[in-house]
């Protein structure tokens, strides 16, 4: 259980505390349960009266939901989920929403075989399913599945949130008035201006007075406005989400009837603009980075990093980055003295704070490459600061540095990644090697001290290695050239990136040519197989997990979650370059039908019930390299496990195998 373990005073300047002793001094190595063991307490929440924290907490090897009163400091767990985690929690009043997903899934928390709406009084009493999880509709044999997400509170009402979902239309999502007691729902988006709308803006009277449409068979994004609820809506942009030129609204300004929006009309990157929706013309940039996006990704989907808007008034705070470091820039007076005396008091950590609307009470969330998540409570009444402990303070001083880097590939496009050396490493030694690939592809899975590939990153550099984390073209949030040149390169240029990312590091001097081995989840367990179709002799070894092997399958298998939706499937024929999935680059670029061609020793692993990547094409995989005279040196599969290990016991016997298998194929 969470628990407040010590109480800090706060002087009279506000400086806090340094972090315990016990965070700056080196211990054992990391093992696999440090990385894979549930955070001893994660996500924590206040509720509106900052009397009540909600988090979530290990029970039953996943993590549920607990709430605390913060006077009496009793605890009381209020789910006992054992094939999801708790994700997603908010406040209503005295109830708690949340979602499910997996927090292990290589792709990022949340982002597959996830989802529903559910809500619980603080007491344990009323609870609800609000909404299905995608898993739930594939089990009811439902060809749409109907659901919410939640969208926002409605002040002075804790029985009703507004919800985004596709309850009217199975391929548009509308705003509803949903009873969180009742469960039932009213539509607030009548009259909406086209079909498969996605994101809806509303104004701070909460009007929806923006929606961005899709067109169908195509990657065009229609972006409407209306001036009040009475007046008509016009298109007041447009863009294709594989060319330069996307606007995404991101909020309205606080009384001038302006949008912020971010674009990258005439940059690279998305930038944060001010909008005039009568005018339909961009105005001045508010805020741009030169490396990251802001606000959203060139694809149009809001991202962390850009316009940081008060949960309560709508008001603009201030902008932040997602960049190799998370950067903050506030215009709110009070919220850039917070953050300076945080960033003084806690350097080369990130410090970011959640203001609790009925309370002086403030959340702290600190952390970094080398240090895990420690949450405080700050209180600023009686400037006081009580440590509500570390996430996994068993990982104190055992982490290795995360080290921001940019490699060029062999046609001229910078590419950010991370790489990990081990905490000894003397300058000049040249180390085995494993390039580690992330999900998606088109996800920014790894960020400063978080992710799948962080996760292995610091776990093979405590054994010795040296780690290189690559993103590549299609990752979004780094720029137009990244993003655009993925799109026709599945398989082609984009596994050309994993190579340059290794020229890279052998360049430095770090890496043993003759020893790299590349490893990966999802798209990274397609790329570690795709590497040695394309060029065995770069490659010791390929450690593929949940990998997609059949690209025909995935998109067409009702095994699978993607072949449900149109849209997905439409996305994913651009970024392979093609129109039908008939095509024959479709079979050249799926490894199951070229198992000949990979001559290395390969590492298989795959969770049974995967249906993001379903296990069917990994088997076909297996079989065909056995044919090939290459059998897998091990394919792990594990029962009640989908896409990403949740159980402690999984990782540990997946990761102990796998370390066999590095040790055997570098001798290290």
């Amino acid at each position: 259980m969470f628990r407040i373990t010590t109480l800090l005073l706060v002087s009279a300047a506000l400086a806090l505390p340094a972090l315990p002793a016990s965070a700056q001094k080196a211990d054992a190595q990391l093992t696999i349960e440090d990385v894979w063991r549930p955070a001893e307490f994660a996500s924590p929440t206040l509720s509106r009266d900052g009397k009540w924290l909600a988090a979530t907490v290990p029970i039953r090897g996943r993590m549920n939901l607990s709430v605390m009163n913060i006077e009496t400091r009793e605890t009381k767990p209020l789910t006992g989920y054992t094939n999801y985690d708790v994700q997603n929690i908010r406040w209503v009043g005295d109830r708690i929403l949340f979602t499910l997903g997996l927090n292990n899934a290589p792709t990022g928390p949340g982002r597959n075989d996830s989802g529903g709406l559910f809500v619980i009084h603080r007491d344990g009493s009323g609870a609800r399913k609000l909404s299905n999880t995608f898993r739930d509709c594939r089990d009811q044999n439902l060809s749409v599945c109907r659901s919410f997400a939640f969208f926002r509170t409605i002040p002075g009402n804790t029985d009703e949130i507004i919800a985004s979902g596709n309850m009217t239309d199975a391929v548009s999502t509308d705003l509803y008035r949903l009873n969180l007691v009742t469960g039932k729902h009213t539509l607030i988006t009548q009259g909406r201006p086209a079909e498969r709308t996605g994101d809806w803006i509303m104004d701070q009277k909460l009007v929806p007075r923006v929606v961005t449409a899709s067109i169908e068979d195509t990657l065009t994004r229609v972006v409407y406005y209306r001036k009040s609820a009475d007046s008509p809506w016009q298109e007041i942009g447009r863009f294709d989400a594989a060319k330069p030129g996307a606007i995404v609204p991101l909020a309205f300004e606080d009384k001038s009837g302006m949008l912020r929006v971010a674009s990258n009309q005439g940059r690279d990157t998305m930038a944060i603009f001010r909008f005039d929706p009568e005018t339909k013309k961009l105005g001045e940039m508010i805020a741009g980075h030169p490396r990251y996006d802001m606000g959203a990704d060139a694809d149009g989907n809001r991202i962390a990093g850009g316009v940081e808007v008060d949960a309560e008034t709508l008001e603009i705070r201030g902008v932040s980055v997602n960049a190799a470091v998370p950067e903050y820039v506030w215009a709110d007076e009070k919220y850039a003295a917070t953050q300076a005396m945080l960033d003084k008091a806690l350097p080369k950590r990130v410090n970011t704070f959640q203001r609790v609307p009925n309370s002086k009470m403030l959340l702290i969330t600190s952390y970094s490459d080398t240090e895990p998540v420690v949450y405080y409570l700050l209180d600023e009444e009686k400037r006081r600061m009580e440590e509500l402990g570390s996430s996994r303070p068993w990982q104190r001083g055992k982490l290795p540095s995360q080290v921001p880097f940019i490699f060029k590939t062999r046609d001229g496009i910078e590419i950010d990644g991370y790489y990990f050396l081990p905490k000894d490493y003397k300058p000049g030694t040249k180390l085995p090697t494993i390039v580690h690939v992330h999900g998606g592809p088109f996800a920014r899975a790894d960020t400063w001290g978080r992710g799948f590939g962080v996760n292995e990153g610091r776990l093979f550099a405590s054994r010795g290695y040296a780690v290189i984390v690559p993103n590549f073209r299609v990752t979004p949030g780094l720029g137009s050239k990244v993003y655009y040149a993925g799109f026709g390169s599945y398989g082609r240029q984009m596994s050309d990136d994993h190579e340059d990312a290794l020229k890279w590091g052998i360049e430095q001097g770090f890496v043993d040519p003759a020893n790299a081995c590349i490893s990966g989840a999802s798209y990274g367990g397609y790329a570690a197989l795709q590497a040695q179709v394309r060029n065995a002799s770069l490659w010791k070894c390929s450690i593929a997990g949940l990998a997609v092997t059949d690209l025909n399958y995935q998109l067409t298998s009702k095994d699978g979650d993607i072949p449900y939706s149109e849209s997905a499937v439409d996305y994913w024929k651009a970024v392979l370059g093609v129109k039908s999935l008939s095509e024959p680059i479709v079979r050249e670029i799926s490894p199951v039908h070229f198992a000949s061609k990979i001559t290395k020793p390969v590492f298989l692993y795959a969770g049974e019930d995967d249906i993001r990547v379903p296990i069917a094409q990994i088997g076909a995989m297996a079989r065909n390299l056995r044919e090939a005279g290459n059998p897998p040196k091990a394919y792990v599969v594990k029962p009640n496990e989908g896409h990403g290990f949740g159980k402690l016991e999984n990782n540990v016997d997946l990761y102990t195998q796998i370390f066999a298998f590095l040790k055997e194929q570098f001798g290290k």
